[in-house]
């Protein structure tokens, strides 16, 4: 069993906004404990950014935001549609490093965060959602926070792909908490 972490789109012009995200200092902070994390224990580290007419590669705006700490020996994939496998390496990649399970976090909660956890779910990854480590901006139909909780309900209610969407604090993941436990144990089953 092998996990990787995904960080979705957290990018200087998706970030640096006013308004910025919601809770943005705190998923991001969020964001580097569990790259961090994630890297003590061997697991993959790939950072996903978009590329579109205002997400132009090679950028100021394109670039991962600056609060970020990515280290020597992380991933990069980049990506120009909600969804982080389309017509990317993304696939490749985890099978190359023998990845079998997903932590994802990042932006935006509704679009790639959402659209990239429903695709590799229907891939056959078992995911942990870092639930406080996704956001999104307001929108004139939702407020952001409402949006993350919407997502993080509907995300891990879903069974139909067979494989479990679990949700989890980063601080329940950073300290293995009996929720991290459960996801692994639940997740191992799939492998009998």
């Amino acid at each position: 069993m092998k996990l990787a972490l995904l960080v979705i789109d957290v990018q200087q012009a998706l970030f640096d906004t006013t308004p910025p995200p919601y809770q943005s200092d705190q998923v991001v902070d969020h964001i580097n404990q569990l790259t961090d994390w994630a890297r003590s224990q061997g697991y993959p580290v790939i950072y996903i950014q978009h590329e579109d007419e205002e997400l132009v590669p090679d950028t100021h705006a394109w670039q991962l935001y600056e609060g970020l700490q990515p280290k020597e020996g992380d991933f990069y994939v980049r990506k120009a549609t909600p969804d982080s496998f389309l017509r990317t390496n993304l696939q490749a990649l985890l099978q190359d490093q023998g990845v079998d399970r997903l932590v994802i976090c990042g932006y935006a909660t509704d679009f790639c965060v959402d659209t990239t956890t429903r695709r590799a779910a229907g891939l056959g990854y078992p995911i942990l959602l870092a639930s406080d480590s996704h956001t999104t901006h307001d929108k004139p139909h939702a407020l952001a926070a409402n949006i993350r909780q919407h997502h993080n309900q509907t995300l891990s209610s879903i069974s139909s792909f067979g494989v479990p969407i679990q949700l989890a604090k980063a601080e329940a993941i950073l300290s293995g908490s009996p929720t991290w436990y459960q996801f692994i144990q639940q997740s191992a089953k799939l492998d009998q």
